[in-house]
């Protein structure tokens, strides 16, 4: 594992270093509807930033609006195929038993720093943080229009139950993520007699408590995703980033899960769970 992480390493930091590019959060007295469609005239008067994912070999576009409670932000991204299943159940005649499909959701991540301070916020990084996770799933979050809210703790202290992982001077890091407080939009199904060759594991519902801040839909079409996310500047929870317009707010994004683990090609997409943050970015808001 550690041979191919820092293979990774080493790719990442051979790619060509830019200077942090600030998104404009523009003022707006019409939000746009979180539906995926991005056809309300505010994204259209927002110049977008362009952000490369190394790991996935892709440009992302971002937009951000904000009124007086909310903060709106929009991704658009290229994926040749709509993945909408999940490690769907499927039915092992020879054992009389169920097991996990290859198959695998799409996802973005926005990842917000939550420190007063500039930070790294890789995997690789050579300090600790925490951060704030914004995760669209398209199987398990999109159906009932959320993106689920959760945290990532980076770690030079080894935590129980964590990832360990090295940083870029070779130092040992230990990486947990955890849901916020609350519900997920999603439970495991348990099924024991046959239903069906394939059916889907997961019980999909709406989240409650802090894990159901950021209200999120993507829609595809012709090989682009296009993602609406909308959560409130200050959400009162303790495990959120609060936004303050005139203030500034580092992140980075993925297309792919935040997880640390190496690529598998025995699954659909075999980059998932590889995901890693490329650019670090900042969020301004224009007034």
């Amino acid at each position: 594992m550690y041979s191919k992480r820092i293979a990774t390493l080493l790719l990442l930091l051979s790619l060509p270093l830019a200077a942090d590019q600030t998104l404009l959060a523009i003022p707006t007295s019409q939000p746009p509807a979180i539906d995926g469609m991005a056809d309300e005239p505010v994204w259209s008067e927002i110049k977008p930033v362009i952000t490369r994912d190394a790991i996935a070999g892709i440009d992302i576009e971002l937009r951000a609006c904000y009124d007086k409670q909310h903060i709106y932000m929009l991704a658009v991204f290229p994926d040749a195929t709509e993945n909408r299943e999940h490690k769907p159940l499927q039915w092992n005649p020879e054992i009389e038993l169920y097991g996990k499909g290859p198959q695998r959701e799409d996802t973005f991540v926005l990842k917000w720093a939550i420190s007063p301070r500039e930070t790294d916020l890789s995997l690789s990084a050579t300090t600790p943080y925490k951060a704030d996770i914004w995760y669209w799933k398209s199987a398990r979050t999109d159906p009932v229009g959320y993106a689920d809210d959760k945290f990532q703790v980076y770690s030079a202290r080894k935590i129980a139950k964590s990832l360990p992982l090295l940083s870029k001077n070779g130092s040992r890091f230990y990486l947990i993520r955890r849901g916020d407080s609350g519900n997920s939009a999603y439970q495991n199904r348990m099924l024991v007699e046959h239903t069906g060759d394939q059916t889907h594991a997961y019980n999909i519902q709406k989240p409650e408590g802090s894990r159901s801040d950021i209200l999120a839909k993507g829609v595809w079409a012709e090989g682009v995703w296009r993602v609406e996310f909308m959560r409130k500047l200050n959400t009162g929870h303790g495990d959120d980033v609060i936004f303050k317009p005139g203030e500034a707010y580092q992140f980075g994004v993925s297309r792919f899960e935040i997880a640390g683990r190496d690529p598998d090609p025995k699954i659909e997409i075999p980059l998932f769970g590889s995901g890693e943050i490329g650019e670090s970015l900042k969020l301004g808001f224009s007034e």
